[in-house]
């Protein structure tokens, strides 16, 4: 045997067991790396676990499934941002009423209950600057249980059954008790709106009509009641108001806490008249079981005279009167003066309406100012509230302009139309929103009409309807299909 082979064998041998033991040196290092981290890993993921539920417990943020977007809803786009949601300031209620089932167009609850409340949506602390948050509620009258509780609580509406806060039978007064059930648009269910100052685990509850829409976020309204009148200012015309547009410039009252903010309904004014009715679709108030209580002894006293109003003081008669529309100045006007303040309507609740006694022509204005019938220093000043750039406007009303849904082209040549194609223009670019970003439906080319027909059904003026009218009229409008899943009751 060669000798030489064998010393070779050995060192050979030697130099394996060296490799080996580096080897699992090697292993036992990197296990140890391994196991470090995984604990590392573990440590932190529990944290942020334990963090996520306590921001999950503490209420201040429903809105789960979209809670880090920002919707770019007025660039026309569907861009979505990422933002950090910081802890509400409070949590706004916001109610509608529902006095019955639709007979004709049913689209006109759950459409508008949609985009109502994606528009509230996305001007919350969810999609916008705003420091509030929101909860929707429903106030529906008995006789509306079924379809209201079918059509809204998918949406994440909380369905708050209530029948009108006093019984016909109950109201003393024989004019008032004969009268109202055929009183304004609903009778004595438009009283069903009164629960809205029931909601006493909210600071502030905003009752809105389902054919409005909110533009932009209502911060300084919640902060004045909240907070009272501050030295903020924005602009000369609101700088003592804490940047609200109050209506006729007034000052904002300083001696007491804020309770209301509403708008007038000068369309329905007329001369001689004492007192406007506020606008039945717009009402900003602070919850109270005091004031609930007050207004049911206002509606079971009944005092209301057939030439003046409640109470004799010219609270009516008009349109509504008897009810919602003039209870509520009634209230705020004469019984808790300084307590309410009215909003200048070209900013919240515009309804494109003319702002003078007599037909506009060719854009030229006419007559005397409505609002002057009771201010008559403002009787040749008023503002055209259809002139307002919508950029400056809080909130609409579908009144004149009538209902998005019905695919009204409003393409004429005219101060109110161009308004009112702006107004449903923004109306369909939060149902596109909501559909795409929410219910993560397929965006389309607003130029390729072949795809949108595709996609959504309908061609007709596609840069306005945006696929969600097959023709003009009612009959022409293409309804919202609601998701399959539960997605919905999960954005509340």
């Amino acid at each position: 045997m060669n000798i030489n082979s064998r010393r070779g064998t050995k060192q050979s041998a030697a130099r394996h067991h060296s490799h080996l033991d580096r080897c699992i040196q090697l292993f036992l290092l990197s296990t140890s790396a391994i196991i470090v981290i995984a604990y590392y890993y573990f440590i932190s993921s529990t944290a942020l676990q334990s963090t996520a539920a306590t921001n999950n417990n503490n209420g201040d943020h429903k809105h789960d499934n979209d809670d880090l977007r920002n919707h770019n809803i007025r660039g026309g786009t569907n861009e979505v941002t990422t933002t950090n949601i910081q802890k509400a300031k409070a949590t706004i209620g916001y109610a509608i009423t529902v006095s019955g089932c639709p007979k004709t167009n049913a689209s006109g609850m759950l459409d508008g209950a949609a985009v109502l409340k994606h528009s509230i949506h996305l001007n919350s602390i969810h999609s916008s600057s705003s420091q509030y948050d929101y909860q929707m509620y429903a106030l529906v009258h008995p006789s509306a249980e079924s379809c209201a509780t079918l059509q809204l609580a998918p949406l994440g509406y909380q369905i708050l059954v209530r029948d009108v806060p006093v019984p016909l039978q109950e109201i003393e007064g024989d004019y008032l008790r004969n009268k109202v059930p055929k009183n304004g648009c609903c009778g004595d269910k438009e009283f069903v709106k009164l629960h809205a100052y029931t909601l006493m685990e909210h600071p502030v509850v905003v009752h809105l009509d389902l054919d409005t829409l909110v533009l932009k976020p209502m911060d300084a309204l919640y902060d004045v009641m909240m907070d009272g009148v501050t030295t903020h200012t924005t602009t000369k015309k609101n700088k003592n108001n804490g940047g609200i547009d109050v209506a006729f410039n007034d000052p904002m009252p300083q001696q007491q806490p804020i309770n209301a903010f509403f708008t007038r309904d000068y369309n329905m004014a007329h001369p001689g008249m004492k007192h406007a009715g506020v606008q039945g679709g717009f009402l900003v108030l602070r919850p109270s079981m005091e004031v609930y209580e007050e207004f049911r002894e206002i509606i079971r006293k009944g005092d209301f005279r057939q030439n003046g109003g409640w109470g004799g003081m010219g609270f009516g008669p008009f349109y509504g009167s008897m009810t919602f529309q003039g209870i509520i100045p009634y209230f705020y006007d004469h019984l808790h003066p300084g307590t309410g303040v009215e909003l200048d309507p070209c900013t919240y609740n515009n309804m494109a309406t003319n702002p003078r006694d007599k037909p506009t022509r060719n854009d030229i204005v006419s007559g005397n100012c409505r609002n002057g019938y009771n201010r008559p220093e403002f009787n040749d000043e008023c503002e055209d509230c259809r002139s307002r750039p919508i950029g400056e406007i809080f909130t609409t009303h579908f009144t004149l302009c009538q209902k998005p849904w019905e695919c009204h082209a409003q393409d004429g040549d005219r101060i109110q139309e161009r308004l009112c194609r702006k107004f449903h223009g923004e109306w369909y670019r939060v149902r596109e929103n909501l559909e795409t970003s929410m219910w993560k439906r397929g965006v389309v080319d607003l130029a390729d009409t072949d795809e949108m027909t595709k996609l959504r059904g309908g061609r007709f003026q596609p840069q306005q309807f945006r696929g969600f009218c097959k023709g003009p009229g009612a009959n022409g409008y293409i309804p919202i299909t609601l998701p399959e899943s539960g997605v919905l009751a999960k954005a509340t």
